[in-house]
């Protein structure tokens, strides 16, 4: 794990890089930019200028991300190469405010329940690719070697098995069922990832929409909300323009109407201010 110090100045980096993106300033001149407003202190200011080498070259920042395994987490290159297939609605704004909010909340905690659920939400809205991003996620070294064991088994029973299952299977809220039922000997043959909270909470969401699961989760656990994708309201704008197109076939039918009648008379149209003609002796 780095220091606090990276992921806030990641943090950083990703805002303003969502900030400024929609101005007319081309990403290599944004990069550039920042390699000079984040802390020098920190290890950023060199891996931007190995993306900036890589931007210029390929076009694309995935291949250097991949590059630097030391400084950015597999799930974070993995959203940007997401962002940057021409297939696909996940945009790269939206990847910028995904890494954003993950750095920071990286910066705040090391809470793997809060990072599971955020990464998984995330894979989910998006509808991103399931099969590679648990597999990032399960390299990423916030998670101990038994969530990584754990996370390679959701990647294989996921859609076979249902999610809430699969969490409350691994929570101390289970545990104290089997208690219940079994006695007080009896265990869980593998780890317990989860705690009571998170165990409830999966058994209620059973057999029901995800996206309730990952609303109730992210209440309790307080870890970021997944950013949405904005979608821009074209119906307000579309009534102007109606209005302006109504107005000039009203003017054409107008015309038509009176050349059926009597034709158009064009004095109309002259403009009232005659030019006042110019005296050349006076000038000269």
């Amino acid at each position: 794990m780095l220091p606090r110090e990276e992921f806030v100045e990641q943090a950083y980096l990703f805002r303003i890089l969502s900030e400024r993106i929609h101005q007319d300033i081309t990403l290599q001149d944004l990069l550039e930019q920042c390699r000079f407003e984040v802390l020098a202190t920190t290890k950023l200011p060199l891996a931007i200028g190995f993306l900036l080498t890589e931007l210029k070259h390929s076009g694309i920042m995935a291949p250097g991300m991949k590059r630097l395994q030391h400084y950015f987490t597999p799930f974070q290159t993995f959203v940007i190469e997401q962002s940057e297939q021409d297939v696909g609605q996940f945009d790269f704004q939206s990847a910028l405010r995904v890494l954003r909010f993950e750095a920071e909340y990286r910066a705040n905690t090391d809470s793997m329940q809060g990072m599971f659920f955020y990464q998984f939400e995330v894979l989910c809205r998006n509808r991103l690719n399931y099969d590679r991003g648990l597999k990032a996620m399960s390299l990423d070294p916030i998670y101990s070697k038994d969530w990584h064991d754990w996370l390679l088994i959701v990647r294989k029973q996921l859609g076979i098995v249902d999610i809430a299952d699969l969490i409350y299977g691994r929570s101390e809220d289970f545990v104290a069922y089997r208690k219940r039922h079994l006695g007080e000997d009896a265990e869980a043959d593998y780890p317990i990832l989860f705690g009571e909270r998170e165990g409830k909470i999966a058994f209620a969401n059973r057999r029901k929409e995800p996206l309730f699961l990952f609303a109730a989760m992210q209440r309790h656990l307080g870890y970021p909300a997944v950013p949405r994708r904005e979608v821009r309201d074209t119906a307000i704008e579309m009534i102007p323009q109606m209005h302006r197109r109504l107005e000039r076939l009203e003017a054409r039918l107008k015309f038509m109407e009176d050349e059926q009648r009597q034709g158009i008379d064009i004095t109309k149209f002259y403009s009232a201010n005659k030019p006042v003609p110019i005296d050349l002796d006076e000038i000269l």
